[in-house]
């Protein structure tokens, strides 16, 4: 297995199967595919079904993008369309580009 420092888990919360859930699901696979391959779990966590789930990372607006692993933990709210924004979001980027 790859160091852990290099392998990310991702929890992605969302309310339903709406379409900016749907969005935020898409994008994140292509995310990963791209920028992570190999190096990465995905959790989707529907809070309609498990609502109390939403206490433990603090959700406040969804759908939400959360780091687990490798610490510290980041959150990145929207359907994360914006891939450099994600990146940043998730310190796979240092900073945006000029």
């Amino acid at each position: 297995m790859s160091d852990p420092v290099d392998y990310f888990i991702l929890r992605l919360y969302v309310a339903g199967h709406t379409a900016k859930a749907m969005a935020a699901i898409a994008n994140l696979k292509t995310i990963c595919e791209e920028q992570l391959k190999g190096r990465y779990e995905i959790e989707v966590i529907d809070l309609l079904e498990n609502p109390k789930l939403a206490r433990e990372d603090q959700i406040v607006a969804l759908p939400t993008l959360v780091r687990k692993l490798p610490p510290p933990l980041r959150k990145v709210i929207g359907d994360l369309s914006d891939t450099e924004r994600v990146l940043v979001g998730l310190k796979l980027l240092s900073r945006p580009k000029a």
